[in-house]
Formats: structure tokens, sequence, C-alpha cells
């Protein structure tokens, strides 16, 4: 068995069609048929059931495809420690962003992070929290960015940043008020960001108390329930990177906090605790200070760096 065998299966399960995973490794299909046939020759099983419509892993052949992943992941990765030995950040970098998290931080961080970082071949995709696990799990993923509080056994959490809340209020409510109370909410609409804005150790109490104020609507987005309240009136809650996305007239509609109210969200990055590419990791944060404001960032992750 070798790595351009693993490599072959893995294709094959990729597309599910022989002659799109023969083209994209530059083969024939009959070159591709007969090597799978050999390898499952000589592990004497089946990998792949296959018709001349559909091809698809048995029950082992989808074990077997996992630790071919993995296997591969970490054959090619073997350059790329070199390289980090020697100084340079360089290689494939596979990294997944929360979608709560992705609209304010993305746009910056690819612009920075690429500049920064050139020799880095730099590839995201948004992830929930599940999902990005079982990808870090598998090795199909290098790191995941996510709201903290997801470790598991296996995983590794360092902390990034943490974002307060802003409390966004209509215009004609409380237009006096300089600061927000949440005493004053009795008689408010409270709208609030479904699986974002009530998370663990991310928004405050009365969040989770759903007794409170006339009604409350769970949007999808942050924009909408903007919007909502700009038509609506109430309130919603964002978070402090979503200020500059508001427009000059919005901008007087936001308000701090005052009271002992939890009101933030802490952003965690995610790692297999196997993971050795620590001058990688350090790239993330590099990139990342120099547009998120300093008082979020985690002071020991700015002054120390990571140390795996």
């Amino acid at each position: 068995m070798t790595l351009q065998q693993l490599k072959y299966i893995i294709a094959i399960d990729r597309y599910r069609n022989f002659a799109r995973a023969a083209a994209e490794l530059g083969i024939t299909q009959p070159t591709l048929s007969s090597l799978l046939q050999k390898l499952e020759a000589e592990l004497d099983v089946r990998i792949f059931d296959r018709s001349n419509k559909s091809v698809f892993p048995t029950s082992v052949g989808q074990k077997i495809l996992r630790q071919a992943e993995k296997t591969v992941n970490e054959a090619e990765r073997i350059p790329e420690l070199v390289a980090e030995d020697k100084g340079m950040v360089t290689g494939n970098f596979n990294l997944s962003v929360g979608p709560t998290i992705a609209p304010y931080i993305l746009p910056m961080f690819i612009k920075t992070y690429t500049g920064m970082f050139p020799q880095v071949r730099l590839s995201i995709v948004e992830m929930k929290a599940e999902t990005m696990l079982e990808a870090l799990r598998t090795g199909t993923l290098d790191t995941g960015i996510a709201i903290s509080g997801h470790a598991r056994d296996g995983i590794l959490e360092i902390p990034l940043y943490t974002e307060p809340f802003w409390v966004y209020i209509a215009e004609k409510c409380w237009r006096k008020l300089p600061v927000f109370k949440p005493e004053n909410l009795e008689h408010e609409q409270m709208w609030i960001m479904k699986e974002s804005q009530c998370l663990r150790d991310s928004a405050f109490s009365f969040c989770k108390a759903r007794h409170i104020g006339k009604r409350i609507y769970e949007a999808g987005s942050i924009e909408t329930l903007i919007r909502i309240v700009d038509e609506n009136g109430g309130f919603t809650i964002i978070p402090e990177m979503h200020l500059p996305l508001l427009t000059p007239r919005q901008r007087g509609n936001i308000r701090r906090i005052e009271g002992d109210y939890l009101s933030q969200r802490r952003v965690s990055m995610y790692i297999r605790e196997d993971f050795i590419r620590e001058r990688m990791l350090n790239s993330v944060v590099q990139a990342l200070a120099v547009f998120v404001s300093k008082s979020m960032m985690e002071e020991r992750i700015v002054n120390y760096g990571i140390r795996l």
C-alpha cells in the first residue's frame, strides 16, 4: 500500500465518479480502476460498491477512507514542518471560522494574512462548531475559530479575544438615556438572534429569561434584527465589531451596558492536541492583532504568542 494509492481512493470518494477522479489525478479511467482493484486485492476487502451509474464506499471502505485522509494529510505536512523548523511560514493551511464570527473578521483577515504570509496556501471555510470539531478530529482541518466553550477530548482551545456586546435601541425608545439599564426592559420588545447571542458566557443573563419583554423574535442575522428594531421599536444586542457597519444615523441608537450583566462573547482557536505547527498558529494571531482592537485581544497571546 502506498500514499499514491490512498490519494487515488480519496479522489474516487470525493467525485464518486471514476472518470472525474481520473481526470483530477491525471491518469486514465482504466488505470484508476486497475489500481483500485489491486489495492482491494491486497487488503482483501471491497472499498467501493460500484455500478455504471454510482460509486459508493462500503462500510469498511468508509473506515479505510477516514484513515487514508488522516495518513495523507499527515504525510503532506512533513515538508511544512521542515520549513517551519527553519523559521518559515509556508505550506497548506486549512482554517474554519464560525458563521457568526466570519462577517466581522474574514474580510480584513484574508487581506491582512495573505499580505503578511504570501507563501501560505490558505483555505477558509465557514463551519458550525460541531462540524468544525469533526473536521479537526479527522485531520481535514488544521485550525478552527469559533465561540469559546467547545473544547473536547483531543481538542485544545486557545482564547483569542473577547468581544463586548452593545445595545441597539429604536430611535423612539429611551433616546435620553446615555447608557442602557436592563432593569428598564419590562415593557420593551427584546429581539434576539437564534444560536448566537444566547450562547454560554456570551450574552445577558436576561437573554435566557424569555418571559421578559412583550415578545422575542429569533432572527437569523444581526442585519435583520437591526431592521426589525428600526421598524418595530424595542432593542437588540450586537457585537462591537458590527458597529462600523452601522449608518451614521444608526450609530446614534447604540448604548453601552450598565450593571452586573455578562455582555460579551469570547472567541477561541481550536486545534487537535497533537498539532505541532506553532509558527502557523502564531501567524493567525499576528494577522488578527493588526485589525482586532488591542483591548479585545487576549493579552497573553499578543505578548508571548502561542507555545505548544
